[in-house]
């Protein structure tokens, strides 16, 4: 056994220099959007009629006229073409976590002459193989059918390849009898759900002013950049995004250096590549910068509409993948590839707007005396109160059942933040007082050249699942890898559930006791306040004494997906999504099989790479060093001499017979699994046997790593992957 590969590797990535790649020097707003078919393009190439109608469909919610998708369909296409675009596609959003494209030429025969052609029918629908993606036993395999139908709210786009580009046209997915298989479908029905719900609160409010209400999301993007040549000699890497060994390195994130500091060059150009084209690609990517971790950062973009924030974090994820690839490096979106370190999430900022623009979530300068934000706010918490359980069942994956809980991610019980002066607001409020007023002040820093800075209202509370901070929730459990449609469905749905038990309070009350909104809401907020009053907390969510606080408030706190999941087959959550039309039982019941399958086999996969590397790596490495030392202990001319060596032999003799006691404990527990009865059942058997036996082959072959000769170590090590970037 041998290192060689993995030294040869460290060779190479210590000669790597960072490469330039952009040429275009042109301003961010002049590029921004230009692969994009935006309204100004459309504006420029359809007919005014036509403009109009596509315009309100885009931004408004109206029902698509289909008599313009012909003329929409000719213009996307020349557009296309002027831009070197041979192919089309639609792009879609299976339940596999990814996306999902099927290209096809625009030639077409004209007679006996071929021409360039895109007719209104393949824009508007295409026909993908429904069986051969996820659909919890909604299409069986020899029921091919489904379809994909275009989006007109998030405009296409040209994704470039090295020899050209390809036309990309956002869609929904559908089986053949019309249940959703996408992440897409449902987040547009939720939309609409909150929508009208919000829509009829303001009416109630006085403020006929508001036709549409969107949500808006900020998706921040953490993730980890190793040198490529290390991740092709990690097995686990390359079929699991994580590694199921590795020992910690000596020096970690301990000496918290790495958060916030210089960017490395060739982390810069990747990050700096990734920004160029994701500008031209419409989404306004704000913010860069190092993470806590060693190898760690994080991007965030500028605040959007839900359904778009979500087609552009998954078209990030892409970008990220191609072109960290191209500068040598490889970009990880596990929620947790190095033990020991923090893992990444996904952070979903969230808030209300109107069609207006105004932020329904803004506070003012005295939240006391705003009506219309008390409402939202205490709509959207106690949202969080009645369905804790599914908010968490919505980030609940086997790769983030790492990272939750841990002392850098919120843990698994679904609390809210609040802030101390909002606090103090509702308080008074529940007591029928007044509260304290506005406490935005400025602090003084006692140095002349440096002005006073403006102190917000609440501080920021990192602990917290779902905190407020100043205008907006900030959903902190989503992991890195996930498609963030299905965290905002739920909490869309939700919401819109408790805006319309709001509604319904406030109009109760005006009825009763013949008063105008603002009374009204002033008999129905303390009640609403004391309902929700057990999921606030603002205080420290790692802190054991809130474990055993929120179970005294009657708080969920399922820290695995096998427990988290059985929150969407509660008849509450199935009424919920029925009534909104959101999801249907059959369709709810098809994403948790899916999410069920996915987590045993992605837990299997893992759990064979860890046999295979354990019984072809370290093993084969340990029988070298003990034959070392072997023959160190026979050239030792006295007992005594050897003492120390036979103690090391001792060692690794016990890491040895470990390790190949747990790589047959690990296969007869993978045997095991195939003999469960159903899919719930198996989760459970992966949860609960698996798992362990995986952990303790780990602690073995690690323990193995630490103690071995450097140079007979086949894995690159953690302190190699995370400093050589």
């Amino acid at each position: 056994m041998s290192s060689k590969p993995r030294f040869a590797a460290l060779a190479v990535v210590a000669s790597r220099r960072p490469q330039k790649t952009i040429e275009d020097r042109r301003p961010q707003s002049e590029r921004f959007g230009e692969m994009t078919f935006s309204l100004k393009e459309a504006q420029h190439r359809l007919p005014k009629e036509a403009f109009k109608k596509y315009r309100e469909t885009a931004t408004s919610g109206t029902p698509l006229d289909t008599s313009i998708a012909p003329v929409v369909a000719h213009a996307m296409k020349e557009w296309a073409i002027d831009n070197g675009v041979t192919h089309f596609t639609h792009w879609f959003q299976p339940m596999t976590g990814i996306t999902a494209e099927k290209h096809d030429s625009f030639l077409s025969y004209e007679g006996a002459e071929v021409i360039e052609r895109f007719n209104a029918k393949e824009l508007v629908q295409g026909e993908p193989d429904a069986s051969s993606f996820p659909s919890g036993g909604i299409r069986a395999t020899f029921e091919a059918r489904g379809y994909t139908a275009w989006d007109p709210a998030t405009p296409a786009f040209l994704m470039p390849n090295p020899n050209g580009k390809t036309l990309c046209i956002p869609t929904a997915f559908v089986s053949y009898t019309g249940e959703s298989l996408d992440e897409k479908t449902p987040l547009l029905r939720s939309i609409e759900a909150v929508s009208a719900a919000a829509v009829r609160l303001l009416k109630v409010l006085g403020r006929t002013d508001v036709h549409r209400v969107s949500c808006t999301v900020g998706p921040e993007q953490e993730y980890f950049l190793i040198d490529r040549a290390l991740y092709a000699l990690r097995p686990d890497l390359v079929a699991c995004g994580r590694t199921v060994f590795g020992a910690p390195s000596p020096k970690g994130q301990e000496l918290e250096d790495q958060y916030f500091g210089a960017i490395k060059e060739r982390v810069m150009a990747v990050m700096t590549e990734v920004e160029h084209k994701m500008i031209g690609l419409g989404t306004p990517v704000k913010t860069r910068h190092n993470e806590v971790a060693p190898g760690q950062y994080e991007c965030a973009p500028i605040f959007e509409i839900v359904n778009r924030a979500a087609d552009h974090n998954l078209i990030l994820l892409e970008a990220f993948r191609k072109i960290a690839a191209r500068h040598d490096l490889t970009f990880l979106d596990h929620e947790k590839p190095f033990a020991g370190i923090n893992g990444s999430g996904k952070h979903n900022n969230w808030s209300m707007a109107t069609d207006g623009g105004e932020n329904l979530l803004e506070p003012g300068h005295t939240p006391a005396e705003n009506v219309q934000f008390l409402l939202f706010l205490a709509a959207t918490v106690r949202a969080v109160h009645r369905h804790g359980g599914l908010l968490r069942s919505s980030v609940a994956t086997a790769a983030n059942d790492h990272r939750l809980g841990a002392n850098e991610a919120p843990p698994a019980i679904m609390s809210v933040f609040l802030g101390e002066e909002l606090q103090d607001v509702l308080d008074q409020i529940e007591k029928g007082g007044a509260p304290t007023g506005d406490r935005r002040r400025t602090m003084e820093l006692g140095v002349t050249t440096i002005p006073a800075i403006a102190r917000d209202t609440t501080d920021r509370n990192r602990t917290s699942p779902f905190a407020f901070t100043g205008n907006k929730f900030e959903f902190r459990a989503v992991g890195s890898s996930m498609n963030i449609s299905w965290s905002n469905v739920v909490i869309n749905t939700m919401v819109a559930e408790s805006l319309t038990y709001v509604t319904d309070q406030l109009e109760a009350a005006m009825k009763q006791q013949k008063v105008d909104a603002v009374k009204a809401a002033a008999r129905v907020m303390p009640k609403l306040i004391a309902e929700f009053k057990p999921v606030v907390f603002n205080g420290d969510n790692y802190a054991s004494a809130w474990h055993e606080e929120a179970a005294k408030r009657g708080l969920a706190n399922d820290r695995d997906t096998p427990t988290a999941l059985k929150h969407l087959l509660r008849p509450e959550t199935v009424k919920m999504f029925e009534t909104y039309k959101v999801l249907s039982a059959k369709e709810i019941e098809s994403r948790y099989t899916v999410k069920l399958e996915s987590y045993c086999k992605r837990v299997a996969i893992e759990a064979r790479v860890a046999i295979e590397m354990a019984r072809t790596g370290a093993v084969p490495a340990a029988l070298s060093y003990l034959k070392r030392i072997t023959a160190v202990r026979a050239a030792l001319s006295s007992a005594a001499a050897a003492e120390p060596v036979t103690d090391l032999e001792r060692v690794v003799l016990d890491l040895f017979t470990r390790t190949q006691k747990g790589v047959k404990k690990l296969e007869e527990s993978l045997r095991g699994a195939h003999g469960a009865s159903g899919v719930a059942a198996e989760a459970e058997h992966f949860r609960t046997v698996v798992i362990p036996a995986m952990l303790e082959l780990r602690a073995a072959v690690d323990g193995l790593e630490q103690t071995i000769d450097d140079d007979l170590w086949p894995y690159p090590k953690y302190r190699e992957m995370l400093f050589h970037a």
